[in-house]
């Protein structure tokens, strides 16, 4: 019998590690990625079928493919193929915003992209979520509205969208630190109380005061390091993670694709406010699924910070 195979160099992986991965807890989404970067732009065509009009998953699945390597390429041979499918469209159009905010393609291809695919699915919200990605970043005022409107009138509850829109209005104002009317936290309170009750938009009030805390140490009016500010211990703040919080133990929305997304913002705010039971709660739930934002915030690594918080708040509870 021939001896066993010697270990690998350097140490594996630990299944239970906390990982940064787009892909959230998309097992699918995993598979069909790696595919598309060999070129089974097939397998993708698959997954979107199965899909279908969840409009929240399949933003969040088509956002994630296009910034796979290669994408844009075997999203043109998918199209020289099917000329007339939207899908492969809207994976040009996601490829394209990707490339052209990491200046490697035109904003205005990445732009008219997204159009052409609009145009194919009239009624599919993805496009313009592509056309918001980009408009965040390089766009005006208005074409973040115009593109955010389109989506609403298609999926009024999209996920992603909302939270971009968040995003937006939290960098406007920028030097008024203490306005306790910023338009982004009157935004995000609309969104909560328009949206159906196990929406999970009504955690947007958190992740509007996480993207306030994001700008203020940007321009120097917060410190870098979030536990030595008191952004999470005020009335307003403690309010917002109560109702959240309260949310997400009556309807915890673990059947959304970006749930993820909304536990990793809910922890960050747990347990800055101090509130270490109920963190280790969401870092629980959380598992290996990290979310850059908000443990990137104020240029922190955002694994190291996440580990940090996590170790922090189980030990001590």
């Amino acid at each position: 019998m021939s001896p066993p195979p010697p270990p690998p160099l350097g140490r594996a992986r630990r299944k239970d590690a906390p990982v940064l991965s787009p892909s959230l807890d998309d097992a699918q989404l995993v598979t069909t990625a790696a595919a598309l970067t060999q070129g089974r732009w097939t397998e993708v065509r698959s997954l979107l079928a199965e899909t279908g009009a969840d409009w929240d998953l399949r933003g969040h699945r088509l956002t994630v493919l296009g910034a796979s390597p290669g994408s844009a390429h075997w999203a043109r041979d998918w199209q020289l193929a099917e000329p007339d499918s939207g899908d492969a469209a809207t994976l040009l159009a996601c490829a394209l915003v990707h490339l052209a905010l990491a200046g490697k393609a035109g904003i205005e291809t990445a732009a008219d992209a997204c159009k052409a695919a609009a145009v194919l699915l009239p009624e599919d919200p993805t496009p313009w979520l592509g056309a918001l990605i980009l408009a965040r970043r390089t766009g005006t005022v208005d074409e973040r509205e115009q593109a955010f409107d389109q989506i609403r009138a298609r999926h009024p509850d999209h996920h992603h969208a909302h939270h971009l829109m968040t995003a937006c209005l939290a960098e406007l104002q920028q030097g008024d630190r203490d306005d306790p009317l910023h338009q982004v936290y009157d935004f995000a309170a609309w969104a909560a109380e328009q949206a159906p009750a196990d929406s999970p938009l009504a955690v947007l009030p958190v992740i509007a005061h996480a993207e306030r805390y994001r700008v203020l140490a940007a321009h120097g009016l917060e410190p870098a390091d979030p536990a030595a500010c008191g952004h999470w211990a005020t009335r307003r703040a403690r309010q917002a993670m109560k109702a959240a919080f309260d949310w997400w133990l009556e309807w915890e929305g673990e059947g959304h694709p970006r749930s993820k997304v909304d536990l990793n913002f809910l922890a960050h705010a747990k347990f800055y406010e101090g509130r270490m039971a109920e963190a280790a709660a969401l870092f629980h739930r959380i598992g290996t699924h990290v979310t850059p934002e908000p443990w990137s915030y104020a240029e922190r690594d955002a694994l190291k910070a996440f580990k940090a918080a996590r170790a922090a708040a189980l030990g001590a509870t």
